[in-house]
């Protein structure tokens, strides 16, 4: 049984590190595409497409959407699931807290070194500031969200393929809630999901080291206990 567990750990290790590389490499090729200015005509096409199927319930219905991947929710939301795991849970709420501070740095960073405009293709019915690419929505949403969806797969294994479903699905309307406003090109979108993927990984490979060190030093501390 014991082998077994370790054999599947190390097969999730393997599928994670192998996760982030291939997505490591597609925000590689969008970000070359992106600097070779390559992307602007299908970029173009698709947004104009998305602009197609605007009407007054699909406006509401992509702000209260895109509202789930504003900073100020992401923060509240982290405060609220950091509050419930820190008693009992302090390494998941500490990792949630990590995700949190380095997907918001490395989006910053990433826009400061592209520092890519933002459409403007129609006028936008929502404010934005700071530049395009990657999509910040999309990319610390797919952190957080994704984090926060693992760690209730651990704690409710009977509902993982809901979560998961759930965490997959939000991800993804986020993403196109910022291409049907207007706000982002389908390239920065990408690349955000690409490079949150990377980090997500990292964060949640993290956790189980984490947690898998805390059994075997649980584990030791009983044995010593069990033999005086």
């Amino acid at each position: 049984m014991r082998s077994q567990l370790i054999s599947l750990v190390f097969r999730i290790r393997v599928a994670g590190i192998l996760l982030a590389g291939l997505s490591l490499w597609i925000f590689a090729e969008v970000a070359d595409e992106v600097l070779e200015k390559e992307s602007y005509a299908l970029d173009t096409k698709i947004l104009l497409t998305i602009r197609q199927l605007h009407n007054t319930w699909l406006d509401r219905a992509m702000m209260g959407v895109t509202f789930l991947g504003d900073p100020v929710v992401i923060f509240v939301v982290c405060l609220i699931v950091g509050i419930w795991l820190y008693r009992q849970h302090r390494s998941e709420a500490t990792t949630v807290g990590i995700a949190a501070i380095g997907a918001v740095l490395l989006n910053y960073w990433l826009k400061q070194l592209f520092t890519r405009p933002r459409p403007a293709l129609w006028e936008r019915i929502v404010n934005v500031r700071d530049y395009s690419f990657p999509s910040g929505h999309a990319m610390v949403s797919l952190v957080i969200y994704g984090v926060i969806g693992y760690i209730l797969t651990t704690h409710f294994p009977q509902h993982q393929k809901l979560i998961t479903s759930l965490t997959i699905l939000l991800a993804i309307a986020i993403g196109f809630s910022r291409m049907y406003l207007g706000v982002h090109w389908p390239t920065d979108v990408v690349a955000g999901y690409a490079a949150g993927t990377v980090w997500l990984v990292a964060c949640i490979l993290s956790l189980r080291v984490w947690r898998q060190r805390r059994r075997r030093h649980a584990h030791a501390k009983n044995s010593v206990s069990s033999n005086r």
